[in-house]
Formats: C-alpha cells, structure tokens, sequence
C-alpha cells in the first residue's frame, strides 16, 4: 500500500534533481596566436606550443614514439570534437576514473606521455611542463571556469551493431591506408596506427569505443564522396586496435576501483 507521503518525497526529489545547475555551455573559441605575448610567459607559450605539434623533435628525452600531442588533439588543440584543450585549464582537479583518485592538470598531461606517446612523465620543474602548462592556460584564456565548451572530447556513438573487424579491414584498406599504410606505419606527416612508433594498449585510443567516436568525428568525412558510416568507423576502429602495439607496464594498476571498460586491452 502507498503512503501519501511517499509521493511528496518523489516529487521534492525530482524538484531537486531537476534544480541542480548544469555545466554552463561556453563556445569554443581558442586565443589567436597573435595574442601571445612576449617576454618570458609568451616563451612558455611557444615552447608549449611546439611541444604540443611536434613531441618527439622537442621533447626527445620523454617521447616514446611518432606521435605528437597533436596526434589525436587536432589543430594544435583547438578542433571541436577532437578533444581540445581550450577551457581546459579550469577543468582540473577532477576525477581520473582510470587512476581511482583526483588527478591535477599535470597528472592528465602525464597520462597521456606514458600512455599515447609511449614514453616518460615530463617531471614537475622542467621546462617543457611548464610550457606545456602554459599553452594549455593561454588556449583557455576567455573560457569560464566551470564551463563545458562546446565541441570537448569526441562525440559519444553508439555503433548499431557489434563491431566488425574484417569490415573494419576493408574499410582501412578503401578509406585510411593512403595515408597511413597499409601496415599501419603511418608517414611523415601522420600518424602510426598500430606497431612500435604508435600509442600503446593502455592509450585511451586503444578503446575500439573512443577510437571509432574519434574517426567519426573528424575522419570519417576525408574520404570525399564516400564518408564513413557509423558502423564503418566502429568495424575500422576494431580493426586498427586490435594491431600489435607497444605494451603498457603499469596496466596492472588501472581502475582500482572497478569499472574498467569492457572494451580495454588488458
């Protein structure tokens, strides 16, 4: 039997629920290059920025393979819906479910040294963290702290059927491997997909789920006339994966907490 009462505690609940103020939605306008200034912050600035568009030529002491920053943050990290980094800085500390604690701006800057770039974490007091900082910071000059830009991350997908790896060949071979080889090894302007120059399996683009949500963004629309599909991009990005790449030593301690991905590679 329903209590009276019962239905006033859903419906203050739902009032509640639906007071609670959502991220404000800023546009997505990065800091012109004109705008960086001079002196020894405008350093940073372009050391950051150089960092971010060429890793491996900049930061060879802590580059572990091909890729650069701007690898997966297109544009030097200012494309929508290529996981920007403008409005960034005001975003951290947060939550890094993969780590199971609060992580800082330099933790997630580390993340992705250790796990895209195959590489070493850029310690605290260099130069190069601080230019990376500092890019970042000046990217996100303008944008509210607390906002949600319009266009961060990759657009979630859902594929409309389980991924298809041998699908996912064919379309490599029709719609990626000009660019990026038919093994995979990339060229000098782009980026390795798979072997030892390429992310490793504990890279976030290791996810057949986080791949396929990138290449619909913003590479499924290069091939011209024929773009591809959301299941195209779900069957290339399982089939791109899935290709031998570097190991990640510390998988072990991903997700202490539970709630590791169904779709991680370890």
């Amino acid at each position: 039997m329903q209590r009276p009462w019962m239905g006033l505690v859903v419906l203050n609940l739902s009032l509640a629920a639906a007071q609670v103020p959502k991220p404000h939605q800023a546009p997505l306008k990065a800091t012109p290059d004109a705008t960086i200034p001079e002196g020894p912050v405008g350093e940073a600035i372009r050391l950051g920025q150089k960092l971010f568009t060429n890793t491996p030529l900049h930061a060879p002491k802590y580059s572990g393979n091909a890729l650069s920053c701007s690898s997966c943050h297109l544009d030097a990290g200012k494309a929508l819906h290529a996981s920007p980094m403008v409005g960034l800085w005001g975003a951290f500390p947060t939550y890094l479910p993969r780590a199971g604690r609060v992580g800082t701006l330099e933790d997630r800057v580390n993340g992705c040294f250790l796990r895209s770039l195959n590489g070493k974490p850029l310690p605290s007091n260099t130069e190069e963290m601080r230019g990376m900082l500092a890019y970042i910071w000046w990217l996100s000059k303008g944008v509210p702290v607390g906002s949600d830009p319009q266009g961060r991350g990759n657009p979630p997908l859902a594929a409309p059927a389980p991924a298809n790896p041998e699908n996912g060949k064919a379309v490599y071979s029709r719609a990626c491997a000009a660019c990026h080889g038919e093994d995979g090894e990339g060229a000098a302007e782009v980026p390795p997909l798979w072997g030892s120059r390429s992310f490793n399996i504990g890279a976030g683009m290791a996810r057949t789920s986080k791949a396929a949500a990138f290449v619909k963004a913003n590479m499924s629309a290069l091939g011209g006339s024929d773009p591809l599909t959301t299941q195209d991009a779900y069957d290339v990005s399982a089939y791109f994966t899935a290709q031998p790449r570097p190991d990640f030593p510390d998988k072990a301690k991903d997700w202490p907490r539970g709630g590791k991905p169904a779709d991680s590679r370890y």
